[in-house]
């Protein structure tokens, strides 16, 4: 599959035209060897960050980074990522209750109904911005504008048809990014979280796209062909019509 990243980044760049990167996405296991001249947040950059920003900094930057425990500040990506067992605060709710539900119970369902990896399955997260990626990803993300996401969506849709079901939970969209589409294998339109808005300055305006590797090549040949039909971004203009004028302009030309 990886032979078919730079032929997904010359379609994404000629039909979609996102204003950042597509993100190649690899969760890494212990032992297994990481790609040369990456960055590792706390040994390289000297800071801890959020996988979101991680996510901004290869598709901002252009960097590669490696996110393992020991770099993340955010410790409920750190919990759902596997990097640290829950605790008992996170179980009971109490991480959400007040902040965005209302009670420990209602947070409880909150935390169960995130995906998640199992304690040390993974050592570590792998990001790079598409164009850089010397690894096999099992995702690729890409962050644009709703028209953009829609001919995404179009792309993912030409070949099954049907209805793309997506799922949002306003927190910990890395979650939704990353092992949801890695699991079921299909795409997901992801609505950027409070944290990644924060954390990451994704901005008002854009959504994101995550493609799970078994999908990349019918994304490829979704854009090329819903471009055939007529499906484009940018979204043409129809102007082939008369206009209507104030009576004094009519005036004008009396």
């Amino acid at each position: 599959m990886k032979a078919e990243l730079p032929k997904l980044d010359e379609a994404l760049s000629r039909h979609v035209r996102p204003g950042s990167f597509p993100v190649a996405i690899r969760m890494v296991k212990a032992g297994e060897k990481l790609p040369q001249r990456v960055k590792h947040p706390w040994r390289d950059l000297q800071i801890k960050i959020a996988t979101c920003q991680a996510i901004a900094m290869a598709r901002r930057y252009g960097h590669v980074l490696a996110v393992g425990d020991e770099d993340l500040s955010c410790a409920l990506t750190a919990v759902v990522f596997g990097f640290r067992k829950p605790t008992p605060f996170f179980l009971e709710g109490r991480a959400c209750e007040g902040l965005y539900t209302e009670t420990k119970g209602a947070g409880v369902l909150s935390e169960a109904a995130v995906e998640k990896y199992s304690f040390g399955e993974y050592r570590y997260t792998l990001v790079a911005p598409l164009h850089r990626t010397a690894f096999e990803p099992h995702v690729v993300v890409i962050y644009a504008n709703a028209a953009q996401v829609m001919r995404l969506l179009t792309a993912a849709l030409w070949k099954s048809g049907g209805r793309l079901t997506s799922s949002f939970g306003g927190r910990i969209d890395c979650a939704d990014e990353i092992i949801v589409p890695q699991r079921s294998g299909s795409c997901e339109v992801i609505l950027p979280c409070y944290g990644d808005r924060i954390f990451a300055q994704t901005q008002d305006h854009e959504m994101a796209f995550s493609v799970p590797v078994n999908r990349l090549s019918e994304i490829i040949e979704g854009l090329e062909g819903t471009t055939r039909g007529g499906v484009r971004y940018p979204i043409p203009s129809f102007l082939r019509y008369t206009g209507e004028f104030p009576p004094q302009y009519a005036k004008v030309a009396e």
